[in-house]
C-alpha cells in the first residue's frame, strides 16, 4: 500500500529524463573515446546526488502545502459563477505550484489546470468562473497539487481531500438585477422602449396636496372646497393582487438547445425573473408545468415563502420526448384557476400545422384570461437565411430556412387574428420582452 502511495506522488520533470539521457550518451559514447568514461561515472554520481538533494528537499515536510477551494453552495444556471482557490506554500523557500481542480463531469474542463510560483510562506488565491448550463446537482472533487523545488528535476504531488455537492438553480443572478430595478420602477428602461401609462387604475390610494406637475385631472373638487381653496388630487396607484400564472410546456418542442441551454431552461429563467417582477409589483405569481401530464401546480400567491416555492418547483423540471397535452392544461386552468389571470404559456411551434392542432384550447382560455404565448425564433436558421449563396445546395438551405422563417410570421398573425397576445423571441432576449410585455399589460390594466 505504501509503495503504491509513494508511486502516486512522485513524479520526475523533463529536466531529470533530459539530464538522465545525457549520463546515458556519456558512457555510450565512452565505449570510443575511454577518456570519457570518468567523466560519465562523475556525471552520473552528482545526477543521483542532486536528485536525491531534491526529493529530500520536497518530501521532508509531512504538510507542504495548504489548499482550499471557496464555492458557493448554490450556482446560478447559465451564468459566470466564480470559484476561488487559496493555496499556501509551506516550504521555506519559494516553490513552483501547478493545481489541478477536479471540476464536475457537467463542464468538461478535462485540461484545467493553473501554475503559479509562491514565494515561502505565503498564500495566494486562485480565481476562475465557471458556466452551467443544465440545472442538478454538481460535485466538486479534490484538489492535486504539484510541487517543484528550485533544482526542478522531482515533482511531488499532494491530493488535497475537497469534495463538495452544489445546486446549480435558475439563474439567480439575473433575478436580483431585475430585483433592483423593480423596486427602483426602472423595469421598462431594460427594454426596447418605455411603458406609457393609460388612464388611472381603478385601485385609490389617498388625496393629498395639489403639487406642480400632479395631473389637473385627478383635482378632487370637494377636497378642495373643504380646504378653503387649497388644491387637492386624488393619488391612485397600480391595482394589486392581480394573479399572473407561468405555464411552462416540458414537451419534446423545448428540448432544442440554444447557446448550451434547451429552451426550457431559457423558459425557466424567464418564468423565475417574471414571478418576482410580480410579486415586488404586489401580483400573485403562480405557475403549472405540463407535458403529456400535468407536471407541477403551484397556486398564485404573493405570500414571503412563494419566491422558495417557485424557485424550488423550477428547479426540479425536466424536458420530457413527448408530446404536449394542451387538453389536459386546458381542463386544469378551467377547473383550478377561477380568477381572471395573465396566463403567460411559454412554448414552441415551428409550423402553423402545429398551432393549429392546439389553437382550440388556447381560444378556450383566452375566453376567461389574458394569455400571453411566448414562443422562440431559430436563430441558427436565420443566421443560414442570411449567409452567402455559394453553390446549388446553398441556394435549397436558404430557401427551406427562409420557409421556416415566414412560417413563424405567420404563427404570430394567426394568434393575434384571435386576439391572443404573443411574444416571437430569440432565446437571448426573452427575459427583457417578457418583463416589459408584462409591464405594458399591467399599464394597460388589461387584467
Amino acid at each position: 500500500m505504501w509503495i503504491l502511495k509513494f508511486y502516486k506522488s512522485i513524479f520526475f520533470t523533463r529536466r531529470f529524463y533530459w539530464l538522465f539521457v545525457a549520463v546515458i550518451f556519456l558512457f555510450i559514447t565512452s565505449y570510443g573515446l575511454a577518456f570519457l568514461f570518468n567523466l560519465a561515472q562523475v556525471a552520473l554520481i552528482a545526477f543521483c546526488l542532486v536528485a536525491v538533494i531534491d526529493y529530500i528537499i520536497l518530501f521532508s515536510r509531512k504538510n507542504p502545502v495548504g489548499a482550499s477551494r471557496d464555492v458557493s453552495d448554490q450556482l446560478s444556471n447559465s451564468d459566470q459563477n466564480k470559484v476561488s482557490l487559496h493555496v499556501t506554500n509551506r516550504y521555506p523557500f519559494k516553490v513552483n505550484f501547478r493545481v489541478i481542480d477536479e471540476t464536475p463531469i457537467q463542464f468538461q474542463m478535462r485540461n484545467f489546470s493553473v501554475h503559479t510560483v509562491i514565494p515561502a510562506g505565503e498564500t495566494i488565491e486562485i480565481q476562475y468562473r465557471v458556466r452551467p448550463t443544465e440545472r442538478g446537482e454538481y460535485v466538486f472533487r479534490d484538489l492535486n497539487v504539484f510541487m517543484r523545488s528550485p533544482l526542478n528535476l522531482i515533482v511531488r504531488r499532494v491530493i488535497i481531500r475537497a469534495e463538495k455537492k452544489v445546486k446549480v438553480l435558475p439563474s439567480f443572478f439575473a433575478l436580483r438585477q431585475y430585483e433592483l430595478l423593480a423596486y427602483s420602477n426602472q423595469l421598462a428602461e431594460m427594454g426596447s422602449r418605455r411603458i406609457r401609462k393609460i388612464g388611472h387604475s381603478l385601485e385609490f390610494e389617498q388625496i393629498k396636496d395639489y403639487v406642480a406637475g400632479d395631473d389637473i385631472r385627478s383635482i378632487n373638487w370637494k377636497a378642495t372646497g373643504r380646504r378653503g381653496g387649497q388644491l387637492m388630487v386624488n393619488k391612485f396607484t397600480d391595482e394589486k393582487s392581480q394573479q399572473v400564472y407561468c405555464l411552462l410546456d416540458k414537451g419534446r418542442v423545448m428540448k432544442m438547445p440554444f447557446d448550451g441551454l434547451t429552451l426550457l431552461d431559457y423558459a425557466i429563467n424567464a418564468t423565475l425573473i417574471l414571478s418576482r417582477v410580480a410579486l415586488v409589483k404586489q401580483d400573485k405569481a403562480g405557475l403549472i408545468s405540463f407535458a403529456d401530464q400535468i407536471g407541477d401546480f403551484l397556486p398564485a400567491d404573493h405570500k414571503s415563502v412563494q419566491m422558495s416555492n417557485v424557485l424550488e418547483t423550477l428547479y426540479n423540471q425536466q424536458t420530457k420526448f413527448l408530446e404536449t397535452d394542451y387538453e389536459k392544461l386546458h381542463v386544469l386552468v378551467r377547473t383550478r384557476i377561477t380568477q381572471r389571470s395573465l396566463l403567460v404559456l411559454f412554448t414552441n411551434f415551428e409550423s402553423l400545422s402545429a398551432l393549429k392542432r392546439e389553437l382550440p384550447y388556447i381560444r378556450s382560455m383566452a375566453r376567461n384570461h389574458l394569455v400571453l404565448v411566448v414562443f422562440f425564433e431559430n436563430t441558427p436558421l436565420e443566421q443560414l437565411a442570411k449567409a452567402e449563396i455559394k453553390n446549388i445546395e446553398d441556394l435549397y438551405s436558404k430557401t427551406i430556412a427562409e420557409k421556416f422563417m415566414y412560417e413563424k410570421r405567420l404563427i404570430v398573425k394567426e394568434l393575434q387574428r384571435h386576439g391572443i397576445a404573443t411574444i416571437l423571441t430569440p432565446p437571448q432576449q426573452l427575459t427583457v420582452k417578457i418583463v416589459n410585455k408584462y409591464l405594458e399589460i399591467k399599464a394597460r390594466q388589461a387584467i
